[in-house]
């Protein structure tokens, strides 16, 4: 089958291009020890721009992409955030982007294997058509069953379903690490039997939180420790000026507390944020991007003793002297992705949620005209919003109703 897509390829000016090009539809596995199944046909409707989706177009232009390209493939079809029409089924789907020859594709092992659609060896949601394990098709909640048009506003809240799902692993992973790095601290201080210490310690682990950085899996990081954890205090640190949509968002939102670094040096920065939280960081969270995160937290001593550092972002060197380090019996995390579990409590948080007010919309025709100017324009330009997305198929999507 022939569809309309926009796509990677490995070439030094237009390593993304938009075209018709032939779809394949080989068997794949969603996880280890159940069957290979083929796809079935779903149709796009709306699709969000992810940070990924740039970082491959700029390895499409080192020519390093042959590894991510479908067997047999010169090309990747890009996108894997967003909703999908399933014909067969007459409803509405959310992607489960990842899936494999791995008991849990999100922590495989040196003897498993993975794939993740629109990403690395199978194509994703930026085309007309597509193809999709049957059992990767994600249910929207109840409510919605039935539903032949998707609300404009819905739709913007579903395209989050992948980065939130992401900051509910996040937060998975710093109870399961904070639990047992602090339980027998709070033994130590109260006194008290193991049980008890361990539901303290869930708690405690999150008392005073630095977020480094404000996109979208930060702010999702952000809305999970505030919906587990009431009496935590959560900073969030970024380059955005103090009155931003982003920044004024998370403080009314999450009840978090915004510090723009934007003119200061890390000094001043690792300053202020102690003085915002009344003391050393429990819990620093980097999703900038940056190098100064480790620096911040670790030479300029903002995350305290027995504090746990989650290391998100992609790129940064993490660096730490180990003797202050290992005196302070503190942790680095690094862990990205998630499970279908994570993935279906994330729609069914985000259905009920305001986070559509954070998307703003690109034109179809603008974005398919000339992507790559697109994306480095508009959807990644400074002053871009927190989240870009596109109308795929406007006959699905209701416009009028909220």
């Amino acid at each position: 089958m022939k569809t309309n897509a926009t796509y990677f390829v490995n070439d030094e000016k237009t390593p993304l291009q938009y075209g018709e090009i032939n779809l394949i539809n080989p068997p794949r596995q969603r996880l280890r020890g159940e069957e290979k199944k083929t796809g079935v046909e779903a149709v796009p409707v709306f699709c969000g721009f992810c940070g990924t989706d740039f970082a491959l177009m700029q390895m499409g232009r080192q020519c390093a992409l042959s590894q991510k390209f479908p067997a047999g493939e010169s090309r990747l079809i890009n996108g894997h955030e967003g909703v999908v029409w399933v014909p067969s089924e007459n409803r509405f789907a959310i992607v489960l982007i990842r899936g494999g020859d791995s008991c849990d594709p999100t922590r495989f092992t040196e003897d498993e294997s993975y794939f993740e659609y629109g990403c690395d060896g199978a194509d994703g949601i930026f085309c007309d058509k597509g193809y999709f394990h049957p059992d990767m098709l994600l249910h929207l909640p109840g409510a919605y069953t039935g539903l032949q048009k998707l609300p404009l506003s819905l739709a913007k809240r579903l395209v989050f379903s992948d980065p939130y799902a992401c900051a509910i692993f996040q937060h998975e992973r710093m109870c399961d690490i904070g639990i047992a790095q602090n339980f027998r601290v709070e033994t130590a201080k109260r006194g008290c039997d193991t049980e008890s210490t361990k539901k303290l310690a869930y708690d405690s682990t999150f008392d005073r939180t630095v977020i480094f950085g404000l996109g979208t899996t930060g702010l999702f990081i952000g809305d999970q420790i505030r919906r587990n954890h009431k009496n935590a205090k959560i900073l969030f640190a970024a380059r955005s000026r103090e009155n931003s949509e982003k920044a004024k968002f998370v403080r009314t939102n999450l009840r978090a507390d915004y510090l723009s670094t934007a003119d200061l040096t890390e000094g001043e920065i690792a300053r202020n944020i102690t003085n915002r939280l009344g003391g050393t960081a429990t819990v620093f969270v980097g999703t900038s991007g940056t190098e100064s995160e480790s620096r911040i937290a670790f030479a300029h001593g903002v995350l305290g003793c027995n504090g746990i550092y989650n290391s998100f972002s992609l790129g940064p060197t993490v660096t730490y002297h180990t003797m202050p380090f290992g005196f302070k019996n503190q942790v680095i995390l690094a862990s990205i992705n998630f499970t279908q579990k994570h993935m279906e409590q994330a729609i069914e948080i985000l259905c009920e949620s305001n986070f559509d007010e954070l998307v703003e919309l690109i034109d179809k025709d603008e974005f398919t005209k000339n992507p790559i100017a697109a994306y480095e324009n508009k959807i990644y330009s400074k002053g871009a919003p927190l989240k870009t997305a596109v109308i795929w198929n406007p006959n699905y999507i209701d416009e009028e109703t909220v």
